[in-house]
């Protein structure tokens, strides 16, 4: 069964969030961070470049990634994103409250 990609725009810190747990696994340029998201949404997130690259340099400037230029799978230069120190911090309070909003939303679309 194929599902079609989420065409609605995520909730502001949601790609916050995507990109943060995902950088959790390891260094990655901003295509493989994209296509990783994709792959583990079974193809139900799609974050476009337009959104994701100025995603990746937010969360540069607020300390919680940091860049580094490198060789990617196909020998070309590209940036390597990874969390940093306060990143890692920040992706436990993002997953926090990512959890409150998801039971707030629960209660919600329960209510009668």
């Amino acid at each position: 069964m194929t599902t079609n990609p989420i065409k609605s725009d995520l909730l502001q810190g949601t790609l916050d969030l995507l990109i943060l747990k995902t950088l959790a696994a390891g260094p990655m340029h901003g295509y493989g961070v994209s296509l990783r998201i994709q792959e583990i949404s079974s193809d139900a997130l799609q974050v476009r470049q337009g959104s994701l690259y100025p995603a990746l340099h937010r969360l540069e400037r607020r300390g919680w990634i940091m860049s580094e230029w490198g060789d990617s799978e196909n020998n070309r230069k590209a940036k390597f994103y990874r969390l940093t120190r306060a990143g890692k911090r920040q992706l436990g309070i993002e997953e926090s409250n990512w959890e409150r909003l998801k039971a707030a939303i629960g209660q919600v679309l329960s209510a009668v």
